[in-house]
């Protein structure tokens, strides 16, 4: 992918020896056409971000690390210097927001899995610029990242289900193993369980597991859709007087089903022509499905014999004929048998059809049948193809024949995914295609080390060397060494910055492995990438908007910086005009002054601190200041959007990372030991909503929040929206909403209870944080035992334990104090994540050799800087593990041409 300030690539009534130009006058130009998808993409460059980590999975109490790399289609504007990492439990509830400062388009950060906020599930990253957020947010980077917990998970589970229905009946087996933490079976136990969906329980029982700890539990439900919406509850005796340990499991894949979508070529099945028919075959989990089988006419002569090229998606070529209708008779790997119909012959038609892609020329044929030559014999078509943001090809032709030929020069377009749209002379879209082109290779980043095979803790000097088309080039890379021995993954599940930038931030909907299409691609390879450009969907704009010159709303522009805004006004309202503030950071002995607008609004820009820092806005310099009142602007961020990139969630954890969690279990061993350690000291305070009737019955609180949590705050209404995990507060209504629900347009609001009372918002205000014990929050409330009496969505309990001792009579100057003063604010708003080097140990004698060594991520460097000479050295120790080490590397040169390259050596 190169660098390109500007390419105008099109051609304007351009020549070409199979397409003849039309020249009388039409009802929409070519040149207007033009014009206005130039005014589109030029007003609206596109931004990608990604995100490399140093691992493909984690376990609680890990340090995570990554990279992220932003790219444009142009770079002769100011790019956003800010990226927005957020992280979202199973539940795409948000648990934590990171923001990213860049400098020359990357930028690194960390995040540790705190035990106390982590558990084991599968946790989804999404990445952006503020500017990203103009646009549709399926074009964010996502990627599902499995957590795994042996510090706090005492249930540790191998889960498969098996449909029993018969005809529309919801009938389940869910078949588990269940273990305890340092893995043995946990046999002769007895369990009970329970499936329900929101408030309506489906069903229950009792059982027991075998010697081995194997369990079958049999779930009869009411229906199909909404078992499939449900979750199985399980709760396994621990023996002893210990409390039982629980599990809860998504039931949304318990029952098999398959959808099978066919997409002609071009968008439609017209009669008479030849045409390639893509077909798509998911299951229940959103992922592909093998099946064969064949198409039959109605009167059951079989057309074409079907069979998928890779995860479910293939394609057929056959001749539909007018009046006829066509079903595939398709049967899947489990035996199951289905019929699906393909999509209706339309009479008459022309499509656009790609015939040859992989060579200097892309080689396209504009077809129609012969009805529709004979209405359109001698018109004007225009054919408009753009690739990432970039408009590479405009031609004008005159219908003279049913079919026309187009070559375009691959030259032409940047490597990655082309736009082909064709359009009648009234400018509207009538058939679409996209194709893979690949222009420039990607960068050579050649991997070598000193030695093939080295001793554990051995130095290893690694070498770079990075060149675009043969020859060397400069740029900015990030490299990952991994003990591949307990980190194994395949290779074609990983997201890598081909995959990203190149192919899925191009798409919408789910790409199931999509690094297969570029790891060591190969003929077959580019066929499964063509069926999938078959199937997939491209909207970043429409046609008919931009024609119409409908174009995007900009509510955000390319981040500079941190940026706090507000106004400044008087108690009566009125704003202060030329008011002066001051905005301090005492942490980090920063100090800012600026003044109102004429509108009393305010803007300090260009602002550095890290998250967690006290800013404080000061309006105390100005005459009558007692009389003023600052309200700072709220930041925005994107609602949480649904992803079919959920189909990558691993049901079983456990089992898919079993090695790294073994390994993990040796690396915290001595965490996992302390909870056997007798204590003896007074326990401190602690709080429960078991100890109050009225919220006993709730399950386990989804997050809690302890005192220290609190420090600093003065008003408690305030604090609590911004540290309640997973809930909105909604500044119109006043009101708290669940996060989810509320992105999702749910209004229902979260009920507040105080020591086991229940209060409304407003009464919040008379709570003194100080006395605030903790917080926990309830984000599902299972049983309904509190939303049927107050038609409310989630629990937020709080309670107020502490005593405050009694102490001398405060001075009016005293008092003052302690109340809020709306003339100075103290914020703790989103900063930069905190730096922090990766620890490499230095093995250069015994002692230091002496130390266990069990780390997974062996090397992790995201600011390697290769020179002009294009090549660079690193070195590093080895850990204690021995077998595969693999070294990935990433990044960009100096041009924005894109890379990757993998090495392995061995460790004996």
């Amino acid at each position: 992918m190169n660098r390109i300030i500007k390419l105008f690539c099109f051609s304007f009534f351009s020549y070409c020896y199979s397409i003849p130009v039309f020249g009388q006058q039409d009802s929409l130009s070519i040149n207007t056409v033009v014009e206005k998808t130039q005014k589109l993409l030029e007003s609206y460059p596109i931004e990608k971000v990604h995100v490399h980590f140093d691992k493909p999975y984690y376990a609680v109490g890990d340090t995570l690390w990554f990279k992220t790399y932003l790219t444009s289609n142009m770079y002769n504007y100011d790019l956003s210097k800010v990226v927005y990492m957020e992280v979202m439990n199973g539940k795409d509830s948000l648990m934590q927001t990171l923001r990213i400062p860049l400098t020359d388009h990357v930028g690194n950060g960390h995040l540790v899995l705190d035990q106390e906020w982590y558990t084991q599930g599968n946790y989804r990253f999404r990445a952006y610029t503020k500017w990203m957020v103009n646009f549709d947010p399926t074009y964010f980077f996502n990627k599902i990242v499995p957590i795994g917990d042996v510090l706090n998970n005492n249930l540790h589970y191998t889960l498969t289900f098996n449909d029993v229905s018969n005809g529309k009946n919801a009938r389940a087996q869910a078949v588990l193993q269940f273990k305890d933490r340092e893995g043995k079976p946990l046999g002769n136990r007895k369990l009970t369980w329970a499936a329900v969906a929101g408030w309506e329980a489906i069903d229950d029982g009792k059982g027991q597991t075998d010697a081995v700890g194997n369990v079958i539990i049999n779930i009869n439900g009411k229906d199909r859709e909404l078992l499939k919406k449900g979750n199985l509850h399980v709760s396994v005796e621990s023996g002893g007087s210990a409390a039982p340990m629980t599990g809860a499991f998504s039931l949304s894949v318990a029952l098999w089903d398959a959808d099978v979508q066919f997409f002609p070529e071009g968008g439609d099945f017209i009669a008479g022509l030849a045409k390639k028919v893509a077909f798509k075959a998911l299951g229940s989990d959103g992922r592909g499905l093998s099946v064969k089988g064949n198409v039959v006419d109605q009167a059951g002569v079989e057309i074409a014999s079907i069979a998928d090229i890779h995860k479910g998606m293939g394609y057929f070529t056959m001749i539909p004929e007018a009046g006829n209708t066509y079903t595939a008779n398709l049967t899947f790997e489990n035996g199951e048998t289905r019929s699906y119909p393909l999509p209706a012959v339309v009479d008459q038609g022309i499509n656009v059809t790609v015939l040859k892609s992989d060579s200097a020329q892309l080689q396209l044929a504009l077809m129609s049948n012969d009805r529709f030559f004979a209405a359109n014999k001698g018109k004007a078509f225009y054919l408009i193809a753009q690739a990432n943001g970039i408009l590479c090809y405009a031609a004008q032709a005159a219908l003279r024949n049913e079919s026309v030929l187009v070559n375009l020069p691959v030259s032409r377009f940047p490597t990655g995914i082309a736009q082909l749209t064709l359009f009648t002379s009234s400018g509207r879209p009538v058939s679409e295609r996209l194709v893979f082109v690949e222009n420039i290779k990607p960068l050579d980043i050649a991997i070598s080390s000193d030695q093939n095979e080295y001793a554990a803790k051995q130095l290893v000097k690694l070498a770079l060397n990075v060149s675009n088309n043969d020859t060397a080039t400069a740029g900015n890379y990030s490299v990952a060494v991994v003990d591949e021995t307990k980190v194994p993954y395949d290779e074609d599940k990983e997201t890598t910055i081909l995959s990203n930038l190149l192919l899925t931030s191009d798409l919408k909907g789910y790409v199931e492995e999509p690094n297969y299409f570029f790891n060591q691609a190969d003929k077959q390879k580019r066929e499964a990438l063509d069926a999938l450009l078959l199937t997939q969907g491209y909207r970043r704009f429409s046609y008919s908007d931009v024609l119409a010159d409908n174009y995007p709303q900009v509510h955000f522009l390319p981040e500079q910086g941190i940026e706090l805004s507000g106004v400044l006004r008087l108690n009566n309202g009125k704003p202060v005009v030329n008011g002066g503030l001051l905005l301090s950071i005492p942490d980090k002995s920063f100090r800012k002054d600026t003044y109102t607008d004429e509108s009393g609004r305010f803007l300090f820009k260009e602002l550095v601190f890290t998250d967690s820092s006290r800013v404080t806005i000061n309006a105390r310099g100005n005459d009558d200041y007692r009389n003023m009142v600052i309200t700072v602007d709220p930041t925005q961020f994107p609602g949480i959007d649904s992803t079919a990139y959920r189909a990558n969630d691993e049901l079983n954890i456990d089992k898919a990372i079993a090695a790294y969690l073994d390994n993990s279990r040796n690396e915290y061993r001595t965490s996992i030991l302390l909870e056997e350690v007798e204590v003896t000291a007074s326990a401190g305070p602690t709080f429960s909503h078991k100890d109050y009737s009225a919220i006993s019955g709730l399950g386990m609180a989804d997050h809690q929040i302890t005192a220290d949590r609190l420090k600093g705050c003065n008003n408690l209404l305030m604090c609590l929206q911004t540290v309640l995990t997973g809930v909105t507060y909604d500044s119109q209504q006043q009101l708290f909403y669940i996060t989810r629900d509320y992105n999702a347009g749910g209004r229902i609001p979260v009920q507040f209870f105080v020591n086991g009372m229940a209060m409304d918002v407003p009464s919040l205000n008379g709570i003194m944080p100080a006395e605030v014990e903790g917080i926990e929050i309830f984000l599902r409330d299972e049983l309904g035992t509190v939303s049927r009496m107050y038609q409310n969505n989630g629990v937020v309990s709080i309670y107020t334990t502490k005593k405050q001792e009694k102490g001398p009579r405060m001075s009016l100057s005293q008092i003052e104090s302690l109340l809020p003063k709306s003339n100075i604010i103290d914020l703790t708003p989103l900063g930069y994540v905190k730096e922090r080097k990766f620890y490499v140990p230095k093995y250069d004698t015994p002692d230091r050799r002496a130390v266990n060594d069990v780390r997974t991520t062996v090397y992790w460097n995201p600011s390697v800087v290769v020179g002009e000479a294009g090549n660079v050295q690193l070195d590093y120790y080895n850990a204690d593990g021995k077998g595969s080490y693999r070294v990935v590397v990433e990044g960009v040169d100096a041009q924005g041409n894109i890379g990757r390259g993998v090495y392995r050596y061995t460790v004996k």
